[in-house]
């Protein structure tokens, strides 16, 4: 072995006299070799390559420090071996080449900030702000998995929430035959719109709710619409389920949302503006004492439909 290389091995706790304590005079060893136990694990190394740097290492080997040693000579550090010869490397050239996983990167800046070797440590983080950078989620959507996971979602987030459920274990008859097509389009246009609006829109996706495809529409904590895509279809001999695909209305409604972005007061003049039309439809409803936008608006695309499915002449 020539140079600073390092040796490493674990050893075993074994019973014995307790730790000496020392004060460590590093310039009597120079460049020679000194041995030490850090958790187990045994490294060769320098006085030299330990005292480069102004670090914790410098003040135990300057003499600045007491250290403790074994029986046999080796001196003791209580912390984890696995990235001590990691350490020493930096110390001899300054630079390393880092772990690949987040989490020996972590567990190395750890280290580092023991022994108090800034250097390294800001390597370390600027490595982890690189790697979040680059599996950063551009988008992350929610799961509902209980009605009050979706109470609490919807009630703390700050943003508009635009919720999609489907459940197809809920269906009790066979589908029309565009049916399949348009729950697939439904999914694939609530994927466009999350990828499009998630810096302004919460998007979650419920999977244990009542309907088949139904759309939701919340603001400053409260529902605001709802679209449901299917319905039921009477048949001559059974009843089928339909399912639709909305488009405009859906993407009407997901625009109306971000009205209700923070701060947390809506635009009085967008939602005027946005309403008129549905405000002059439904004068009557107005007439009660309810402001348009404080009421839910549920739309159910083709509630119920009949047709007869036989040829002419049968």
């Amino acid at each position: 072995m020539s140079g600073d290389t390092c040796l490493t091995t674990t050893l075993c706790p074994a019973a014995g006299p307790k730790p000496k304590t020392c004060s460590f005079k590093g310039g009597s060893l120079g460049n020679k070799y000194v041995r030490l136990n850090v958790g187990g694990s045994l490294y060769y190394t320098t006085v030299q390559v330990l005292t480069r740097h102004d670090t914790m290492l410098k003040a135990m080997f300057s003499g600045r420090m007491e250290v403790l040693t074994d029986k046999e000579g080796w001196i003791l550090i209580d912390r984890c071996g696995k990235h001590f010869g990691t350490i020493l490397n930096y110390l001899r050239d300054d630079t390393i080449a880092l772990p690949k996983h987040r989490q020996e990167i972590k567990e190395l800046m750890a280290e580092a900030k023991y022994y108090l070797i800034q250097g390294l440590v800001d390597m370390c983080q600027a490595a982890l702000q690189d790697k979040k950078d680059l599996y950063e989620p551009v988008c992350s959507i929610p799961i509902i998995t209980s009605p009050k996971e979706e109470e609490r979602l919807i009630e703390s987030s700050m943003k508009p929430v635009v919720k999609l459920l489907y459940n197809r274990s809920n269906n009790k008859y066979s589908y029309t035959s565009n049916s399949d097509d348009n729950l697939l389009k439904n999914i694939e246009l609530f994927d466009k719109l999350s990828l499009r609006f998630n810096g302004r829109v919460l998007f979650i996706k419920d999977v244990i709710g009542d309907e088949i495809c139904c759309w939701s529409f919340y603001g400053q904590g409260r529902k605001l619409a709802e679209v449901c895509c299917t319905s039921i279809v009477y048949a001559t001999e059974k009843k089928q389920t339909k399912v639709e695909f909305p488009e405009a209305r859906i993407y009407e409604e997901t625009l109306n949302v971000l009205l209700y972005e923070t701060p947390r007061v809506p635009d009085n003049s967008l939602l005027e503006a946005t309403n008129r039309s549905r405000s002059q439809a439904s004068h009557s409803e107005d007439d009660e004492g309810f402001e348009l936008r404080d009421r839910v608006r549920r739309i159910h695309v083709k509630r119920y439909s009949t047709y007869d499915d036989r040829q002419l002449g049968h």
